[in-house]
């Protein structure tokens, strides 16, 4: 099972963008984006919407649930 930084990352390549595209989309930087991607940081509620919405998926699906 793959786990929601996997499918982060998942999500972003599969469109050809880069970690400061989405760090743009979240406004926050690309190094902070990187962490989230990396597991090292957890990915807060609010950017998990706005990720939601801009990959047009369910946070059932980011999350694996």
């Amino acid at each position: 099972m793959k786990t929601y930084y996997d499918k982060l990352r998942e999500l972003r390549e599969d469109r050809d963008l880069t970690q400061a595209d989405i760090a743009n989309v979240l406004k926050t930087t690309q190094q902070v984006y990187s962490r989230y991607e990396k597991g090292i940081n957890q990915l807060p509620l609010h950017h998990l919407v706005t990720l939601c919405q801009f990959y047009k998926v369910s946070a059932d699906y980011i999350l694996g649930i």
